[in-house]
């Protein structure tokens, strides 16, 4: 079970690019603090890549503000030319690699998304981009775009678990998309090998699965990830957003655990309507589970921790 420990930042709107939300955060620890990274937006809805650091002792305590982006969106006709959102942040010799995903609209479907690859070398403070395009986007195995991977290195075989959009259903008048969780693999991290193979695919419930966060606890495998109906789930508690689990002994074929998940929904706040979008990482003597809530984390992101089991 998680313990949830409250909600820890929500943007006040005093700045320009970051005006409200702080969504899919991610925990980076670092020598004497946890930086938390995390996508923000403007006036125009535009997303952008920053951060805020905690005090490692007490998580809910918010040591500094990031008062400017570390990426922004790209220029007109790139695959990001809406907005960035980090998914993934990896140490790499002595740089750090972003995941992120890159918005552009659609006139049909309201928003295209893509994998994009950018690098830091200062700490993490400014990432350039890698390339100006995107290392995934639609293909055969993804009908309509591919967006917020999971990114982890085993020796040479660099593993990424992905969201996959299948179909878009006009439903209400509104382009709704449909998307699972399917895995890909590279040897640089920058080229990488789909077959199609679906980690988290749909059920007669799970329309749409939020970004999973994958990580190993003794030999097996355990996915986390947020999953949703496709009708009504904005305003509706019972269709929206929760926490789901998963389990695999090789990280390709899973089993799905909902029921293991061991959080839920707050009866009232922040996170009542939605939780989602979590990242999950050992801290100290335990699991930490960052996560958003209430509006696609427009409410913030807060945090839940569970003892480490080895």
């Amino acid at each position: 079970m998680w313990t949830k420990q409250g909600l820890i930042y929500k943007p006040d709107g005093s700045q320009a690019f970051s005006r409200t939300h702080a969504q899919v955060p991610f925990g980076y620890p670092m020598a004497d603090k946890l930086r938390v990274y995390f996508s923000t937006r403007d006036e125009n809805i535009a997303s952008a890549v920053s951060f805020v650091e905690l005090n490692p002792n007490n998580l809910s305590e918010v040591t500094y503000i990031h008062n400017k982006p570390c990426l922004t969106k790209g220029a007109v006709g790139m695959f990001d030319e809406t907005g960035t959102m980090p998914s993934w942040f990896l140490p790499v010799d002595d740089e750090i690699w972003l995941y992120y995903t890159g918005w552009n609209k659609s006139e049909t479907a309201s928003y295209r998304l893509g994998i994009g690859l950018a690098i830091s070398r200062d700490g993490g403070l400014t990432f350039q981009r890698k390339y100006d395009g995107p290392l995934l986007d639609r293909s055969i195995y993804d009908q309509v775009w591919a967006a917020q991977p999971c990114v982890i290195r085993e020796g040479d075989r660099w593993r990424m678990w992905y969201l996959s959009c299948t179909k878009i259903e006009v439903i209400n008048g509104h382009p709704e998309p449909f998307y699972d969780v399917k895995y890909a693999e590279s040897t640089d991290g920058i080229k990488w090998e789909r077959t199609g193979q679906v980690c988290v695919g749909y059920d007669e419930f799970t329309d749409a699965i939020g970004r999973p966060t994958v990580y190993k606890d003794g030999n097996l495998y355990k996915m986390y990830f947020s999953y949703r109906n496709a009708t009504n789930y904005r305003t509706d508690v019972q269709r929206s957003y929760r926490i789901g689990y998963a389990e695999s002994s090789d990280g390709i074929t899973w089993e799905r655990k909902d029921e293991r998940a061991g959080i839920e929904r707050s009866a009232e706040g922040w996170d009542s309507l939605m939780m989602d979008y979590c990242h999950i990482f050992p801290h100290r003597d335990q699991w930490v589970m960052l996560y958003n809530g209430n509006g696609f984390g427009a409410s913030g992101f807060g945090y839940a921790t569970q003892p480490t089991t080895y």
